[in-house]
């Protein structure tokens, strides 16, 4: 009888499933918070995005978790990329917008970021990105051509990011002399340092001006040089970066470095959360592109919304690292 009892409850240790895999997503989100980090600074394009999907995601989440949003500002965003990968609960209750450069510095192989992206769980963009490089009224500058006969002071967040990335690119691709100040915590910051004449320009998304600083715009206190990624209606006669290079090697470097484009502003979850935890965030952030209450916010701050999947931007991951050595090797200056 003993042994029966034994084998008994031996059996049921192997085929019974655990409590926590047999739990239902809406069952472990239900009274849990959702935490969703964003790695710069307050009140720039990054921060305004994922406060506004913070707002909405939670109704579409199984179990209507809580969602807090907070900032992890450090490196360009890399301390809140590693943190999220290797440090976050793996369970579903921390998500990330990441920026968009790191996945093409880890591809290159640029020491810092310690997450392989192809491993993130990406959870959603709002929409593909069109970055562009601008000036400061007061620069006296508003094209190409003269921006290649002066040294301009560009303000960036830190090397390695795109407000570093693209005014090299410039540089080496268009012939620009820009020179490049890093340290600013956030896009913000660089507008105020715009403002009070510490820098005559940045590169910002061409989104992120529509939605931040309409009246910069409409006033012409800014001029767009150039930009970077899909072509914009509302931009013509501005020519892309990769209209300004030379060489097909150039125009295969430029698309690398520019990768986040594909990106947009992306939110991801670390690898090892539960795949039915991740294929419910997806979901929710695919119904928060479809929500009546969302999208007429999103209007109202003249945000496009196009989304990119998870699994495109995984797609992006894999591209990036199977990428030729000697485009990464061209690449990898340009974004250290």
């Amino acid at each position: 009888m003993r042994r029966h009892r034994t084998l008994a409850a031996a059996l049921l240790a192997i085929f019974a499933p655990s409590v926590g895999h047999a739990q239902s997503v809406a069952d472990f989100y239900r009274g849990k918070t959702l935490n969703v980090l964003v790695g710069v600074s307050a009140g720039g394009e990054y921060d305004f995005l994922a406060r506004l999907v913070a707002r909405f995601i939670g109704k579409h989440i199984p179990g209507n978790p809580a969602v807090v949003s907070s900032n992890m500002v450090g490196a360009g965003g890399i301390t809140e990329a590693n943190y999220l990968y290797n440090v976050a609960p793996k369970d579903g209750t921390f998500i990330g917008m990441i920026q968009n450069a790191l996945p093409t510095m880890q591809a290159v192989g640029v020491p810092g970021p310690q997450f392989d992206s192809a491993r993130f769980n990406w959870v959603g963009s709002i929409s593909p990105t069109v970055e562009t490089l601008a000036l400061w009224h007061t620069s006296g500058v508003t094209n190409i051509e003269e921006a290649r006969q002066r040294e301009i002071i560009i303000g960036a967040v830190g090397h390695g990011g795109i407000t570093y990335t693209f005014p090299v690119m410039m540089n080496e691709f268009a012939g620009t002399k820009f020179k490049i100040v890093v340290g600013y915590p956030g896009g913000n910051d660089v507008n105020v340092a715009m403002e009070r004449g510490e820098v005559a320009g940045r590169n910002n998304t061409w989104s992120s001006w529509k939605t931040t600083k309409r009246k910069w715009l409409d006033e012409k206190t800014i001029s767009i040089l150039a930009y970077e990624g899909p072509k914009p209606v509302d931009l013509n006669g501005i020519p892309s970066l990769e209209d300004l290079a030379k060489t097909d090697a150039d125009r295969q470097a430029i698309r690398l470095i520019a990768a986040g484009t594909r990106y947009g502003r992306p939110l991801a979850a670390a690898p090892g959360v539960p795949a039915d935890r991740i294929e419910a965030l997806r979901a929710a952030f695919m119904e928060t592109m479809k929500d009546p209450e969302f999208l007429k916010e999103a209007a109202a701050n003249s945000i496009d919304v196009d989304p990119v999947s998870g699994e495109a931007m995984r797609k992006v991951s894999e591209e990036l690292i199977a990428t030729p050595q000697a485009i990464k090797d061209r690449a990898r200056p340009m974004v250290e």
